[in-house]
């Protein structure tokens, strides 16, 4: 294998020596010259060689050197190490033994510590979240450093320590029980800020201005709420703030140190008009169609009344009076005094039929509105279930919110469906009962002139 590379290695270079030689050959104008000019080649090309060998001879040198110098340098760092190691295996007996030293002198300590620990966790957390800090910022900034101190193995907490936090618990204690105003800056529901003079009630609420505020105990900033409780709650929270002494009423929330959790609740329930609104378009119609409901009632009842009084006049006069139902009747027995009882009787008949159509006008209509008005709850209610079934088809059942909107549409619509249903109803029962008096009395009358008129032959 050997001389296969150098026979190769040979022959390359004898094969660039004659290409070299023909080249120059061009050039040489004889044998002489020729011959100068290979021997001129060879020296030249003997000193590079002579100068890369001198050069790599130098460069492995240096490479033998660092490599001596980095085997040093790992062998140093090894017994570095080793050193290190060791120590490290000494440092931790000595921890354990000062570790269990430190626990005999502590004895009972430890675990009153424990307690501490345990007990300033609470205190920090309620004093995070009371409004209490809105008014009094950075009480909870040294309980952390005390729960370092009881935590560690180095640092021990002072009686100063301590009694700062009990003080602090009794601070809030008595806090909670006094109403204090201070100035403080508060965040307008509308994103702008206001210093304002503040009203801080125990432990439960913050008022300004008539306003119901709210303490976010990350951030510590105090703002208004976005929705105020009712008018009234309101016009005693500046009542109190008004106040100089003696007793106000005022509506708190009971929720205590969360400062207005109930509260929020409460007012972020939907009012009437939100719920109306929940209906869609079922609900407009239904709506749409009380309205009307209660507008024909109203008109037929009007009517009914002003007739009804026109048949009273009429029954305490015998003149009859066209004016009314009553009054037409008469007029037609007044008109054919002449006819026999059977004659007489068919022409009131007729009468009290032309003035029943004036008399029960839009009756029917109320009834069909009574019946119909459940049946668009319905409807609603039908909708409101294929949209909650969307939902459900596009985002499944995991997420309430996704089928709150169908299933608020199927509930209120059905509401809204019995709401017109039953008092339209009782309208129409009142109006029906008026005209089914007035064509009582037209009966009532007309079968007493017949009788009459039998009595007289």
């Amino acid at each position: 294998m050997k001389i296969f590379v150098k026979t190769s290695v040979a022959s390359l270079f004898l094969g660039f020596w004659f290409v070299s030689t023909s080249l120059n050959a061009q050039d040489a104008k004889s044998l002489d010259e020729l011959l100068q000019m290979i021997e001129t080649s060879k020296r030249t090309e003997t000193a590079e060689y002579s100068e890369r060998q001198t050069e790599f001879n130098s460069n492995k040198n240096e490479q033998g050197r660092l490599l001596k110098k980095a085997q040093g340098t790992r062998a140093s760092e090894e017994r570095r190490s080793d050193q290190l190691e060791q120590n490290i295996r000494d440092n931790e007996r000595k921890i354990a033994g000062l570790r269990q030293q430190l626990d005999k002198r502590l004895g009972s300590l430890k675990e009153l510590f424990g307690h501490l620990t345990g007990a300033a966790g609470d205190v920090r957390e309620n004093l995070k979240q009371s409004v209490v800090s809105s008014q009094i910022p950075g009480r909870t900034d040294f309980l952390g450093e005390l729960i370092d101190k009881m935590s560690s193995d180095t640092r021990l907490p002072s009686i100063e320590d301590i009694e700062q936090l009990w003080f602090e618990q009794q601070r809030e204690m008595v806090e909670g029980g006094r109403i204090v105003k201070f100035d403080r800056q508060v965040t307008l529901a509308s994103g702008n800020q206001r210093q304002m003079q503040v009203v801080r009630v125990g432990t439960y609420n913050l008022l300004a201005d008539g306003m119901y505020l709210e303490y976010n105990p990350d951030s510590g900033i105090v703002s208004e709420l976005p929705r105020q409780p009712a008018g009234k709650y309101q016009d005693s929270a500046a009542e109190i703030q008004s106040a100089s002494g003696g007793f106000t009423k005022v509506g708190l929330d009971p929720t205590g140190p969360l400062g207005g959790g109930l509260l929020r609740a409460l007012i972020n329930t939907p009012t009437l008009e939100e719920r109306w609104h929940f209906g869609g378009i079922v609900g407009y119609v239904i709506t749409g169609v009380f309205a009307f409901a209660i507008a024909l009632a109203l008109w037929r009842f009007t009517a009914l009344f002003m007739m009804s009084s026109g048949v009273s006049s009429q029954l305490k006069t015998s003149a009859p009076n066209l004016k009314n139902p009553l009054g037409r009747v008469l007029q037609v027995a007044a008109d054919n005094p002449r006819l026999d009882p059977e004659s007489l009787e068919l022409k009131l008949h007729e009468a009290v039929l032309k003035e029943r159509p004036a008399i029960e006008s839009g009756l029917n209509l109320l009834k069909i509105i009574a019946m119909v008005a459940p049946l668009l709850g319905l409807l609603g209610t039908v909708t409101g279930m294929i949209i909650t079934f969307q939902m459900i088809t596009l985002f499944g059942a995991g997420d309430p919110k996704a089928m709150a909107g169908g299933i608020s549409q199927a509930l209120v619509t059905t509401v809204l469906g019995l709401v017109v249903a039953i008092p339209t109803v009782l309208m129409h029962t009142l109006v029906n009962g008026r005209a089914q008096r007035i064509l009582h009395i037209l009966e009532e009358q007309s079968a007493g002139i017949v009788a009459d008129s039998v009595e007289a032959r």
